[in-house]
């Protein structure tokens, strides 16, 4: 099924003249968190509801344009770009438009979800990994390497964390042990933060740690 099949039409964008208090009741009707706005035929953004509900009901759209958020998305965009523009302005709903900025509609969070859920990442059998390294020390090139060396397929790999210039890999390999590839990711200098329950290095360091407090308790 094509991106474009998921495009929903029951909501159209209300026109900027319409007064506060009829978005704060459509807002009580629905669970999504923004509404499209259109002035003079055309959309402008959304308006969210987590701003409706601190104006006067009583005043029309116009008085707050400033509040609009001008998010969308094209109707050839592909699914990947669709959920980042969701994730950036913590939306469930993103208005669609045309190459003529015509409104065609929008799109639902849950739905683009579900079809990352059908990408081999979450679908094909395999184990995940996360790992993380310094922002400049890192690339895909090289993750794939590491990966590709141990003789195991890379089914995916995204930026899932970045912070105080450190970047945290999400992995998932297809293969069930995860050994050696996590001790080459440790060779080439990355942290490994949540691996497989295989991982020899641990059960190793945990093994002595329980030896040696066995002695010290002697």
């Amino acid at each position: 099924m094509a991106l474009s099949d998921y495009i929903t039409n029951d909501i159209k964008p209300l026109s900027s003249t319409r007064h506060i208090g009829e978005v704060q009741k459509i807002f009580n009707q629905l669970t999504y968190s923004h509404i499209p706005i259109q002035k003079d035929g055309f959309y402008i953004g959304c308006i969210s509801e987590t701003d409706i509900y601190a104006f006067d009901s009583k005043k029309p759209i116009t008085d707050i344009l400033y509040t609009i958020e001008g998010f969308y998305t094209r109707e050839d965009a592909l699914w990947i770009d669709v959920l980042e523009i969701f994730a950036q302005n913590d939306a469930n709903i993103l208005p669609v438009l045309s190459k003529e900025n015509e409104y065609l509609g929008y799109y639902e969070l849950k739905d683009i979800i579900s079809l990352f859920k059908t990408t081999p990442f979450f679908s094909e059998n395999g184990s995940l990994l996360i790992v993380e390294k310094g922002y400049n020390d890192y690339t895909f090139s090289e993750v794939s390497q590491i990966v590709e060396s141990n003789n195991a397929k890379l089914l995916g790999l995204f930026v899932s964390k970045i912070k105080n210039d450190v970047v945290q890999l999400t992995i998932k390999v297809g293969v069930s042990g995860l050994n050696t590839i996590i001790q080459s990711f440790r060779r080439y200098g990355y942290n490994i933060i949540s691996g497989h329950e295989d991982d020899a290095y641990i059960e190793n360091l945990k093994e002595r740690s329980d030896y040696l407090n066995k002695y010290l308790n002697l």
